[in-house]
């Protein structure tokens, strides 16, 4: 499975944006898609997640700002991330993890978020 996350940039506080990740390879493996993130000196941290059956997750952080989601039909997965705040300013990934629970990641896009 191969991952290429893009639509990174720079927003004003409050403003919003929509990362996109295309996949390509094994897309009928993938069991759960996932987006992190990795602010500059911090832990990577997870934002976003789904399941094959369409279920979401989001850590408390996000929840209620963020929303993933999938179009089987063009092999993508989105991020919509609204009312952006500067600590949400990272780089951010999107993952895949198959049915044989390996773990795949694409380069990230930073996301800046200027106060």
């Amino acid at each position: 499975v191969q991952l290429q996350a893009s639509g990174g940039g720079l927003v004003q506080a409050g403003g919003s944006l929509r990362l996109s990740c295309a996949a390509s390879g094994r897309i009928d493996s993938i069991n759960a898609m996932v987006w992190y993130r990795q602010a500059a000196g911090k832990q990577r941290e997870w934002v976003a997640g789904m399941i094959s059956n369409g279920s979401t997750y989001y850590p408390d952080s996000v929840k209620g700002r963020f929303a993933i989601s999938r179009d089987n039909a063009k092999n993508m997965v989105y991020l919509q991330m609204n009312s952006l705040q500067p600590e949400d300013t990272a780089v951010y990934y999107c993952a895949a993890v198959d049915e044989r629970l390996e773990y795949f990641q694409g380069q990230g896009t930073l996301v800046t978020v200027s106060s």
